[in-house]
């Protein structure tokens, strides 16, 4: 299977991103380690803006599974900052929107996708829930 194209280099910037604080000793893990606000459902051009907005502490993301319907078709694998990133499709219906990210020897981070078609206040609000930890299971709003 060829490779999609790279992308030209994201700005950080550019990245709409809420990411929760490490948990506090002891605490139970987090189901969702923040929120991405991407512009639109097209993951070719959306994910390295994400990838480049992610602390570097997180490593080389490897891996992106994204759950929901509504993604632009994409290819099993693309280029990202001279990278090969493995990207999957699932559909778990009764799951909120997420995306899965793997970096080898790093670890795995899930982050809700809230819908390019939300307005601004509803994205903040879920935005920073998700970095709190509530997610549409504990009570807050379906995402997408």
């Amino acid at each position: 299977m060829p490779f999609a194209p790279q992308p030209p280099p994201p700005a950080s910037s550019d990245v709409r991103l809420s990411l929760a604080s490490q948990p506090a000793h002891g605490r139970m893990p987090r189901l969702i380690d923040g929120a991405w606000w991407p512009r639109s459902y097209d993951l070719m051009s959306e994910l390295p803006r994400l990838l480049g907005g992610l602390p570097p502490a997180w490593g080389q993301i490897g891996s992106v599974t994204v759950n929901g319907v509504g993604w632009s078709p994409f290819p099993g694998r693309m280029l990202v900052a001279n990278q090969v990133v493995r990207l999957h499709l699932t559909n778990h219906p009764q799951a909120p929107p997420t995306v899965c990210l793997l970096a080898p020897g790093h670890g795995r981070w899930d982050l809700l996708v809230v819908s390019p078609d939300t307005g601004q206040a509803t994205a903040g609000r879920l935005m920073d829930e998700a970095a709190r930890g509530i997610t549409a299971a504990d009570g807050g709003e379906q995402a997408a």
